[in-house]
Parts: C-alpha cells; sequence; structure tokens
C-alpha cells in the first residue's frame, strides 16, 4: 500500500457539493481513522469550513487552484486518491486528471460533461494503465445508481436464470431534487462547446462515446414515448438519458463483455400517461429552490435536500419470456446529498476496497471498478437500497 500522507483530499471543498463531501467525511469518518484533508482556492475558506466542525477534528488544509497546475501536482503527489468537485470540469479539471494520470493517484468526480469524459478517456487511458492510477468518473447521481443499478439487475439474471440479459431497460419511477447553481454552470459549459465546436453534439448523442474503437449494435429510441408494457406505464425522454447509457456501455466493455457485444440499454421516465405531442426532454423530477435559478456556489436547503428521492427500475431481459425486474432507491436529494456520500464512498471504496490487482491503472466506471465492494458501502452507509421484485 502506497505511503501517502493522505488517504483521500476533497478538492473543492469550499464549493456547495464539496462542502457537502467534507460535512460526510467529517462526520461518518472523522474520528482519527481516515487520514484526509480538504483542498481549495481560499484557506479562510477552508478554515471556516473545519472551524465548524469539532475543534479535533484534526483534518489538514491544502490551497490548491484549478489555473496553477503546480499547487495540484503538489497536492496529487500527497494523497492516494483525489475527490474532485470542481467543475465545470471541462473548463477546471483537465490539469487535476493529467497530473492523477501521471503521478499515479487515484480519481473520483461527480462529472455529468460526457464531452469532457470522453476526451479524457482518449487522452490519459494509456498514461493511467501505466502509472496505476485508477481515474473513475462520474461517481454521483451521474452515474451510480444507474451504473450499479444495471450491473446488480445482470448479476442477479446470471444468479436466477444462469446468463446475463440481452438488453436492460432502465426506467425512472419517482424522483423529486432541487437543482443547484453547479449543475446550471455544467450545462452551460456543454452548450459553449456545443457552439465551438458542432463535432461535441454528436459526441453527446452517442452511447459508445466512451469506447473507442468499439461500437455495438443501434441502441432502443429513448426520445419517443411509448406505452411500455414491461415497465406497466408510458414513458418518456429523460434529461440525463444522454450521460448514463455512456457509462453503462464503458462498463460492459472494461468487464470484458460479459453482457455481450449486442447488449443494448436505454433510460426513460416512466410517465402517468400518455404526454403531448410534443413533449421533450423535460425538468421533471428537479425543481428550482425558492430564489429561482440557482447561481455557482448556491443549491437547495438541507430541508429540501431532506425531501428528496428516487426510485429507479431496472428491467433485465433474457429472451424467452425471461424477466428480472431490479431498482434502486434512496430517501434522500438524488443530485446533492445522495450524490456527495456515493462520492466520498467510491473514494474509500478505491483507497481501502479494491486493489491494483482487480482493477489496475485506466479510466474507469463505478460499475467496472468498484462494483459489489461500492454496493456493500452504499448500502451499510448511504441508505441506497438495491432490490430484486421479480
Amino acid at each position: 500500500m502506497s505511503q501517502k500522507e493522505f488517504d483521500v483530499v476533497v478538492l473543492g471543498a469550499t464549493g456547495y457539493t464539496g462542502q457537502l463531501v467534507a460535512n460526510y467525511l467529517q462526520g461518518r469518518y472523522g474520528n482519527g481513522q481516515l487520514k484526509w484533508a480538504i483542498a481549495g482556492r481560499s484557506l479562510s475558506k477552508l478554515q471556516a469550513i473545519r472551524g465548524s466542525w469539532p475543534a479535533d477534528s484534526g483534518v489538514q488544509l491544502i490551497e490548491a487552484d484549478a489555473g496553477q497546475p503546480a499547487t495540484l501536482r503538489d497536492l496529487v503527489a500527497r494523497t492516494r486518491v483525489v475527490i474532485s468537485t470542481v467543475g465545470p470540469y471541462q473548463r477546471y479539471g483537465s490539469a487535476l486528471v493529467a497530473a492523477c494520470a501521471e503521478l499515479g493517484t487515484d480519481y473520483v468526480d461527480l462529472c455529468g460533461e460526457p464531452n469532457w469524459i470522453a476526451e479524457m478517456i482518449t487522452t490519459h487511458q494509456a498514461t493511467a494503465n501505466a502509472s496505476g492510477a485508477r481515474l473513475v468518473f462520474s461517481c454521483g447521481f451521474d452515474s451510480v445508481p444507474f451504473d450499479l443499478g444495471v450491473w446488480f439487475a445482470q448479476q442477479q439474471a446470471l444468479g436466477q436464470f444462469g446468463r446475463y440479459a440481452h438488453r436492460v431497460r432502465g426506467r425512472v419511477r419517482a424522483m423529486h431534487g432541487v437543482l443547484s447553481g453547479g449543475t446550471f454552470a455544467s450545462v452551460g459549459a456543454t452548450e459553449e462547446a456545443v457552439a465551438r465546436d458542432p463535432a461535441v453534439a454528436a459526441v453527446l448523442a452517442d452511447p459508445f462515446a466512451y469506447t473507442a474503437g468499439f461500437k455495438g449494435v443501434a441502441q432502443p429510441d429513448g426520445q419517443t414515448p411509448y406505452e411500455d408494457e414491461l415497465a406497466g406505464t408510458w414513458v418518456g425522454p429523460f434529461i440525463m438519458a444522454d450521460i448514463n447509457p455512456k457509462t453503462v456501455h464503458r462498463s460492459n466493455l472494461m468487464l470484458g463483455q460479459p453482457w455481450g457485444d449486442a447488449f443494448q440499454y436505454d433510460e426513460m421516465l416512466m410517465l402517468p400517461g400518455a404526454p403531448s405531442a410534443d413533449a421533450g426532454p423535460s425538468l421533471q423530477g428537479f425543481s428550482f429552490n425558492e430564489g429561482g435559478h440557482p447561481q455557482p456556489g448556491q443549491g437547495p436547503t438541507q430541508a429540501e435536500m431532506e425531501a428528496g428521492f428516487y426510485d429507479l427500475l431496472f428491467i433485465a431481459e433474457l429472451g424467452d419470456g425471461q424477466v428480472l425486474r431490479a431498482s434502486v432507491s434512496c430517501d434522500e436529494d438524488p443530485g446533492y446529498l445522495s450524490t456527495s456520500k456515493m462520492l466520498a464512498e467510491s473514494a474509500l471504496t478505491l483507497a481501502f476496497d479494491v486493489d491494483q490487482t482487480r482493477t489496475p491503472g485506466g479510466c474507469w466506471t463505478p460499475a467496472s471498478a468498484l462494483n459489489e465492494a461500492l454496493v456493500a458501502r452504499l448500502t451499510a452507509h448511504v441508505g441506497l437500497r438495491f432490490s430484486v421484485e421479480g
């Protein structure tokens, strides 16, 4: 095991989600069992965060700025795992990933910017493989419950039927959360990237954007509403369906394609009835806080986060009428309260539960790198429920 100064460093701890991650680590692991630090641009803000915790927290502070690569390299050299909450990642995240890939430091983030992730995989896969760095993108609501939900459904199908499903339908059965300013900033950064380079739009639309060198079969149409007989409801476009399927297909690839090279996966929102003819992807399931459109650094209140929830259904089809239904659910806000905990536990899974022989250096996904170890942590500590429904 590497003798680094820290097990984990949270970069961006003064931001909205970064502070949630830091508070979670302090609350659950701040009793001396974890060697960790919080990092950000402002030492005074870091001191204020630490000052809100018990005086004997012992958490160290690191000044680091995404605009000063030397400070990032110093941070990366001192820790086993970096948790990055500094977004939009396509504006502020690339230098950190490059440093981790070069220096062999593990990395997790909560990125939902597919064009940037595709670029990072292409740029750093070989370097990370050589250095031993495990780079695991999208360890929040993008895309842990979906990626692990498919993996869980497939494992249950194998156990019950002796084989994997050739198709899994991801269906959002119920969800409520409040959006933050950081989410809008990331969406804006992606829109700007498309405006600068129209080729980015093709990356966003490609379910195999993360599987360079492999192009699978045509995927189901997730944009046209229809009455889904297996789900038992009408279904329509889901706002995150351009993000998570890319992760799921890379999981299949990185696991050695156990689900087959013709595997199909789509995500749609379960609807109470037939939608209007002009319905498109919406923010159904998400809302703004009382102040309206949030600015960077702003997000839902504690009460709003505690009122959130999500319930995801995964329908695994094995042919010959054999179907398995599995679900992933949680009684907390998906995008922030639950995300911050999933992100923290993903980092700890890398640090303590998954060794290099099982998961060597490279660009990974939550399901391919962390699978059962992360499921165990999320079930034990984060309130996620993984269930088989039939």
